[in-house]
């Protein structure tokens, strides 16, 4: 079976969502990879991708996305999705050579909008369609927020024919048909065992921006070691070590290290679960962050902390309770790769029959 694999290029959860499913997929089928920014840095050292645009975000001086520059540095992007410019063509010009049986769509918007306008049936997997397809429990102020982010994912997503969720937290799907799956873990992931190390491990998808005075300021108070990733820096200074991104090496620090301090996302949590790391999480202001940080509160694995409200006193304090976190990560930890793998090439062949036989699929998600 052919299929085409769309990642989303935003910070490296899509692409190590993609790198846990990626070497069986391509050892059962032929599997050509679109991927942008930080997904086609993450997946290019390990397997062919072609490069396509990505949306990002913009953030202000004090490490908060900004609205006003996240709609100014996309609006170019968009209207390449919409109106078909030099990123639609590529995508579509990949579809027209390889003539996939099916894509496989990771919140990434020009691989939905080609297949959708070539007729190429969908299957969207990522972990925002626990936001879009299910019902997880969201704070009485992020339900009018969360509408507005649903309603713009709808739009560039579009209508996909299955739906695959995969999320470290349980929310009950709106449909019985989507197929709900724990957090992918990576065969380097599961292959490799934990050890109890001293330092802190410290992750920031734009560190840039969110690796303030404040935030360096509270880790340079701990009596530790500090590593750090995400930020332009490198070198060690002081008790912090900055490191360039790379898998292998991140995952033996991740493996080694007594906790974690990072943003929310959803693919580093379900990894520093199986690794039985507690975790510090400091979510973006977005509400699917606030939904993962909620649920690490909620689960005992963490504590999350408002990026405003960094300290060093804080940080200790989440040190000081590392060993009642690990108690609750035991009842936490999932791996739901097997049953991803199972959903993608039981729908593959659902969607890619159905095509060769010139029908449409019988149902499809609104």
């Amino acid at each position: 079976m052919r299929i085409l694999y769309g990642v989303f290029g935003y910070g490296r959860g899509h692409a190590t969502r993609a790198l846990s499913v990626l070497p069986e997929l391509r050892r059962r089928h032929d599997v050509v990879v679109v991927a942008g920014g930080d997904a086609y840095d993450a997946i290019a050292p390990e397997h062919p991708v072609v490069r396509i645009p990505t949306l990002r975000y913009g953030y202000r001086a004090d490490g908060k996305r900004s609205l006003s520059r996240t709609l100014g540095e996309n609006l170019s992007h968009v209207a390449d999705v919409a109106l078909g410019g030099a990123g639609y063509r590529e995508v579509a010009r990949v579809i027209r050579d390889v003539r996939p049986d099916v894509a496989v769509c990771d919140a990434e918007p020009w691989s939905h909008a080609a297949a959708a306008r070539i007729g190429l049936p969908r299957i969207s997997f990522d972990h925002f369609g626990v936001l879009a397809y299910c019902r997880p429990p969201i704070a009485f102020g992020d339900r009018l927020r969360s509408f507005r982010d649903v309603l713009a994912y709808r739009a560039l997503m579009g209508k996909p024919d299955r739906v695959i969720v995969s999320s470290f937290y349980a929310a009950s799907p709106r449909d019985p048909r989507i197929r709900f799956v724990g957090p992918l873990l990576r065969p380097e992931v599961s292959s490799r065992t934990a050890k109890q190390g001293e330092h802190l491990l410290v992750y920031l998808n734009r560190g840039a921006y969110q690796f303030t005075r404040q935030v360096e300021r509270a880790l340079r108070q701990l009596a530790l070691p500090v590593v750090v990733y995400g930020t332009p820096r490198r070198g060690v200074d002081g008790n912090l070590t900055f490191r360039a991104p790379s898998n292998e090496v991140f995952l033996d620090d991740l493996a080694s290290c007594r906790a974690v301090f990072s943003t929310a996302g959803n693919q580093l949590v379900g990894e520093a679960l199986w690794f039985d790391k507690p975790m510090l999480v400091m979510p973006e202001h977005t509400v699917e962050q606030r939904l993962n940080a909620a649920a690490v509160d909620r689960l005992g694995i963490g504590r999350q902390v408002r990026h405003c409200d960094v300290t060093g006193d804080i940080v200790a304090r989440f040190l000081a309770d590392e060993h009642a976190y690990r108690g609750a990560m035991r009842n936490a930890v999932r791996d739901g790769r097997p049953a991803a793998l199972s959903a993608i090439e039981g729908f593959a062949r659902e969607l890619g029959g159905a095509r060769r036989r010139g029908r449409q699929p019988a149902w499809r998600f609104a």
